[in-house]
């Protein structure tokens, strides 16, 4: 079968999600308001390098309650507690909350930088900088799914992590900052991180949910977020659409609604199990992934995977279809696209979550 054409979006398109985000009030047939706070992941709009201030104005602008900052460059090279206290005052006179996440604190894992010092370090400044901000959590990874193929596989990162979360404990119940540690990149199974909570201790660890993760891992995001529920602290999500090829599955991420991840009975399961947790959207599209499943080699990445959980991503397969990457133009106009691009996943996302699926607060 030949594959779609490319999307390439103009500028009107883009302007005309936007203007779409900004009708707050729920339209005539939309769902009823689940009373879930609404937000977005920064990393939606990374072309755009914002800056903290920027970002809250993105959001005040898109209606959102929430601005979720996964990695500590938007905000600058001043992280004393009374700067970071200038951008949590900045944020709360405009009606928006900032939660903070960064990256990984496994040291052994293939993810991991020492641009903040050891794990433990890491792990000390943010939770520090999770405090000045009002942010309750802090977003952490562990790494990649590359790390399921290191020495001693995913259960050896675990443990590694575990151990660093858990030098932390004193800090992190001191401060009342709780760690999120997000199922990243398909590097953990829900299954994996369900046991990396329960072994580092779920008084002050938990779950950032990234729902789009959860086809990376193999995983349907709705029987994942039911499975890792109790312990979700936030989210960064995503819709994914996901389809059959002759040598296995490919899935590509999409702006909310435009996807086969069953987002009704996901809310559904998001509302009833996760009381106050705030939805942030992190659209990460364009881009397909192949999974060779036929491919005997490709079962050392996950041998332990489970019938019944890979039998979910299957029939989310046979639900889904091809669909076109995005490929920005190349030479000068390719940055403006991809920013544009982006903005446009991210609007159309807010829009569809506060109009279809009754998200949001404002």
């Amino acid at each position: 079968m030949n594959a779609p054409p490319p999307v390439r979006l103009s500028r009107r398109d883009w302007l005309s999600a936007v203007a779409a985000c900004a009708v707050l009030p729920v339209t005539a047939g939309a769902s009823r308001r689940r009373g879930i706070p609404l937000g977005f992941d920064n990393f939606a709009v990374r072309a755009l390098r914002w800056d903290a201030r920027q970002l809250v104005d993105h959001a005040v602008e898109l209606g959102c309650d929430s601005l979720f900052i996964t990695d500590f460059a938007p905000l600058g090279d001043r992280r004393d507690d009374a700067a970071l206290g200038e951008v949590r005052s900045y944020a709360a006179d405009r009606g928006v909350r900032i939660e903070l996440g960064s990256w990984s604190v496994c040291p052994t894992s293939k993810t991991f930088k020492s641009d903040w010092g050891t794990a433990e370090e890491h792990l000390a400044l943010g939770i520090r900088m999770a405090r000045a901000l009002g942010s309750p959590a802090l977003r952490v990874i562990l790494g990649n799914q590359a790390d399921r193929l290191t020495p001693g596989g995913i259960e050896a990162r675990i443990a590694d992590t575990v151990a660093v979360l858990k030098a932390a404990r004193s800090r992190a119940l001191d401060a009342n900052v709780r760690i999120a540690v997000e199922n990243h990149a398909g590097d953990m199974q829900s299954r994996e991180l369900l046991g990396l909570v329960e072994a580092a201790g779920p008084e002050f660890v938990g779950v950032n949910f990234d729902s789009g993760n959860a086809c990376w891992a193999l995983e349907d995001p709705v029987a994942a977020l039911e499975r890792l529920a109790p312990h979700v602290l936030t989210t960064s999500l995503r819709d994914t659409m996901v389809w059959e090829t002759p040598t296995g599955v490919t899935s590509q991420w999409t702006a909310m609604g435009e996807g086969c991840t069953d987002l009704a009975s996901f809310f559904d399961v998001f509302e009833r199990r996760c009381p106050g947790v705030t939805v942030h959207i992190e659209t990460i599209s364009g881009f397909p992934r192949a999974f060779p499943l036929a491919d005997r080699g490709f079962w050392r990445t996950f041998p332990d995977a489970r019938a019944e959980d890979l039998a979910g991503f299957l029939a989310l397969a046979k639900r889904g279809h091809e669909i076109p990457p995005f490929e920005p133009p190349s030479g000068p106009a390719k940055l403006t696209a991809e920013r544009e691009y982006q903005q446009a996943e991210l609007a159309r996302s807010i829009a569809y979550c506060r109009e279809t699926l009754g998200l949001g607060v404002r």
